[in-house]
């Protein structure tokens, strides 16, 4: 695959010359890059001029295209589009990652025809995915690929990758879904499969309330106790109180408490929209009327049992809670989080449960928000202690009212880049220079997204100079 080639230019570290007043482009030669889309090209050609700070749009140029310079893998089998999308440096595709990734071009997908297919071949390899199991959330195009986690029990099937159980997997087949047909209003992707595919997500849904228990288990030997559930790989003790269990995070780290409130929540926007489509689209009122009344549920005890009484802060929500009265104040930057419920449409930004939320999650009543040397932010407990995530920065940007926070965000993600011109999974506080992963193009087009959103709606503060 192109992308291949194209991993090379990710590299940390560059002779100092380049990194001058003029910056050298980081993107793979045209020739080599696995996907071109004229409309992103002429979104940069547009954006980047507008952009008063060197290095801010430097940036822009090297992470807006990343998911289409070197992850995207497209072709046509059987006469329809199938887009295979990586995650960067591991060589598999989630569910989450990949929608994610092609999220900031949706809106070229009635301009540019190219770009229509390559989503509407994601969204079928989607469909494959979750029909080959709906519990994974990782998988490989190569469907004799052997998977590096095969010793973990029960092992991976043919082509998954991962089957780490994690609600917001599905949601994202449905967010894609659904954005697609918004937009384009092309119901060709409602095809036989992808309606056994909804159905099974509702199903797996409402198997994941364990009211009569549940089939999944994951057991996998390793150091890192965040790394599979307690308990035989079955987790913490809950009380099925209405809400849907998660295995893991976003982040792929096992929860403390299964009910997991952002996935729910994310949940509930999903089930509406899987009500709408079966509703309006395809005529069938029982599965819609299915739904609508799981989504009333999770939503009825989400009220319940996640907004609680701050001490400090007033009544916010729980980042993952067991049904028994026990809960976990903090979040995780990776998405859905609950910084993220205002992007992702869950929430509007002004909403006081909300604002209330993001009060807390910005404060040092947050475990894991972290103040160092280079910058301040949200972090995961995926990377441990002192490691901000660029992901929380952004997300903080996106989620901002003020002028002054989105410019003090996007001086510490220019300030923490390590001089490499991409987005990094997580850095150290006080050290930019010491991060994880080289090429993460989520990371790198949600950068591009903020930029784009803020030409937008506020293209002053591209104007900002920060030397």
């Amino acid at each position: 695959m192109k992308h291949l080639l194209a991993a090379g230019v990710l590299s940390a570290t560059f002779a100092s010359c380049c990194f001058a007043a003029e910056f050298e482009s980081k993107r793979p030669p045209i020739e080599e890059r696995c996907f071109t889309s004229p409309s992103v090209e002429q979104t940069i050609a547009k954006v980047k001029p507008k952009i008063a700070d060197a290095e801010l749009a430097w940036m822009f140029e090297n992470c807006y295209p990343n998911t289409l310079d070197t992850t995207v893998d497209y072709e046509v089998i059987d006469g329809k589009p199938d887009t295979f999308v990586i995650t960067g440096d591991i060589d598999a595709m989630w569910l989450r990652d990949s929608t994610a990734q092609v999220w900031p071009y949706m809106r070229y997908v009635n301009d540019d025809e190219k770009l229509r297919k390559l989503v509407e071949g994601l969204v079928r390899r989607q469909t494959k995915c979750v029909l080959l199991d709906p519990y994974a959330n990782a998988f490989y195009k190569d469907m004799q690929k052997e998977s590096e986690w095969a010793s973990d029990r029960p092992a991976p099937i043919d082509g998954v990758h991962e089957r780490k159980w994690e609600i917001d997997s599905l949601c994202y087949a449905v967010r894609l879904a659904n954005e697609y047909y918004r937009l384009t209003g092309d119901a060709s992707i409602f095809d036989e499969d992808w309606r056994r595919s909804a159905k099974l997500i509702v199903e797996t849904f409402k198997t994941e309330q364990r009211k009569n228990g549940t089939p999944y288990r994951f057991r996998r030997s390793t150091d890192r106790m965040i790394d599979a559930p307690l308990f035989d790989g079955l987790g913490r003790p809950i009380k099925p109180v209405g809400l849907i269990a998660s295995a893991f995070r976003p982040s792929d780290d096992s929860t403390l408490y299964p009910f997991l409130i952002p996935s729910n929540l994310f949940a509930v926007q999903s089930l509406r929209q899987l009500e709408a489509i079966f509703r309006g689209e395809l005529d069938d009122e029982a599965f819609a009327d299915e739904c609508a009344g799981l989504a009333d549920e999770v939503q009825a005890a989400i009220e319940e049992y996640a907004i609680v009484e701050h001490l400090d802060f007033g009544k916010i929500y729980a980042y993952e809670v067991d049904g028994f009265g026990n809960r976990a104040h903090w979040d995780d930057a990776n998405v859905p989080s609950l910084m993220s419920l205002a992007y992702l449409g869950v929430h509007k930004k002004d909403d006081p449960l909300y604002l209330r939320t993001r009060k807390f999650l910005l404060s040092d009543s947050n475990p894991y928000y972290f103040r160092g040397k280079a910058a301040e932010g949200q972090a995961s407990p995926h990377s441990g202690h002192e490691r901000i995530w660029p992901m929380g920065i952004i997300l903080r940007a996106m989620t901002s009212t003020p002028d002054e926070e989105i410019v003090e965000c996007l001086r510490m993600l220019r300030a923490t880049h390590a001089e490499t011109g991409f987005m990094h999974e997580a850095f150290n506080k006080d050290n930019p220079a010491d991060y994880t992963r080289d090429w993460f193009a989520w990371a790198n087009t949600l950068f591009g997204e903020l930029i784009v959103l803020i030409d937008d709606e506020r293209p002053h503060l591209l104007q900002t100079s920060f030397d």
